[in-house]
């Protein structure tokens, strides 16, 4: 008998496992996901520049990259950047952009004055992750207290 309530409640809990899986195709296309769920991104680890600056120009450039985080933020195309702790191979920070190649990436990053002005430098990789990446943005200002 034990073995039969087992049996049915391993059946069970498999059919409700695979019952919880609701695709949704209208989420799916407008994501750009493929069959996996997935799309290309450009990963862009910034590397310390060779560029020197004043304390009173570095902070404005950074003032001017953190702005340019947030227009390429709201326009949907960088869907994640943060610091990296401190590290021998001089990166600071990454980016995943939200385009499908690096000549595209290159051209947003043309529009963040740390770069320009040489303070950071970029590597950029095609990466593949989930489509959904960008929906956990439209949370975030309700979990941050303060900008930077």
């Amino acid at each position: 008998m034990k073995p039969l309530i087992l049996t049915l409640l391993l059946l069970a809990t498999g059919t409700i496992a695979s019952a919880q899986h609701a695709f949704n195709q209208r989420l799916a296309d407008s994501l750009g996901a493929d069959q996996y769920g997935m799309k290309k991104y450009v990963l862009v680890m910034l590397k310390t520049g060779k560029t020197k600056v004043s304390k009173v120009r570095g902070d404005s450039l950074f003032q001017g990259h953190m702005a340019n985080i947030d227009k390429l933020a709201a326009a949907g195309q960088l869907v994640a950047a943060g610091p990296l702790a401190k590290n021998t191979r001089r990166y600071e920070g990454i980016f995943i952009l939200n385009v499908k190649t690096t000549d595209e990436a290159i051209k947003l990053l043309k529009t963040d004055p740390a770069i320009r002005a040489g303070l950071l430098e970029t590597e950029c990789y095609s990466w593949y992750g989930s489509a959904a990446l960008p929906l956990y943005l439209k949370f975030h200002d309700q979990v941050k207290k303060t900008d930077f």
